[in-house]
């Protein structure tokens, strides 16, 4: 069993307050199973945003992290609000949380296009 929606997302916020960032939950979702969207933003005025990895990305079915993928990057607040706005229309259910770091660290595991390690 995976590790329940509302649990990662409590530990994403502490991570990043700890880390002197700032962090929100901007939507909330299903507390077991709802997909989680990252909203990244900079002092540069950029985002990046994160996207639940697809499954092919795990290695077995024992893998019970939560993988992310990157969506969009350095993008402007209105890509990633129209990107968000068409993950709402698709899944309702899903998580918005915003951090603003500069450096996400080891905040949460980001998958690469080749599905290989960090990008």
């Amino acid at each position: 069993m995976r590790l329940k929606s509302h649990i990662f997302v409590s530990s994403l916020l502490r991570r990043a307050f700890s880390l002197g960032g700032y962090a929100a939950v901007l939507r909330k979702g299903a507390e077991d199973a709802g997909a989680i969207f990252i909203r990244q933003r900079t002092r540069l005025g950029t985002e990046t945003l994160f996207a639940p990895a697809p499954q092919n990305f795990f290695a077995d079915e024992i893998d019970l992290g939560r993988k992310f993928e990157v969506r969009l990057s350095d993008s402007d607040a209105e890509q990633v609000d129209a990107a968000l706005v068409s993950e709402i229309r698709f899944d309702p259910d899903c998580w918005i949380v915003e951090i603003e770091l500069d450096d996400r660290g080891d905040l949460f595991e980001v998958v690469a296009e080749d599905g290989k390690g960090q990008p």
